[in-house]
């Protein structure tokens, strides 16, 4: 998997609050993917959230390792298999766009599921 850019057309479907090493839901510390056609955006506002990028949900090697720093941010393309490690001073959210026409409010699918 290479960097993807958002399209410029989409917006932002959904925001998460800011999370923290206390408060980030168990979900994306573990193998998950974004749904289809959405595009997550995971902005880090201090510390250090590092993404790891899967071939696939059975995959237990990434394939990518991103060290996003506190002002930075990355985004992860639909349906690609990743999970995030955290710094304990990290505060982050996640922004999830999708285009205008899309339906559903899945944003997100987990290994579990």
């Amino acid at each position: 998997m290479s960097h993807q850019r958002i399209p410029a057309h989409w917006t932002i479907k959904r925001s998460t609050p800011f999370f923290t090493k206390e408060t980030v839901p168990a979900a994306l510390l573990t193998h998950h993917n974004t749904a289809e056609g959405i595009f997550g955006q995971l902005c880090v506002m201090e510390g250090t959230v590092t993404y790891y990028g899967f071939a696939n949900a059975e995959a237990t090697e990434p394939e990518v390792k991103v060290v996003i720093e506190a002002g930075s941010f990355a985004t992860s393309p639909p349906q690609y298999w990743h999970r995030i490690e955290l710094t304990d001073d990290a505060r982050f959210n996640i922004n999830f766009w999708a285009d205008a026409t899309h339906t559903g409010d899945k944003l997100y699918n987990s290994s579990k599921e």
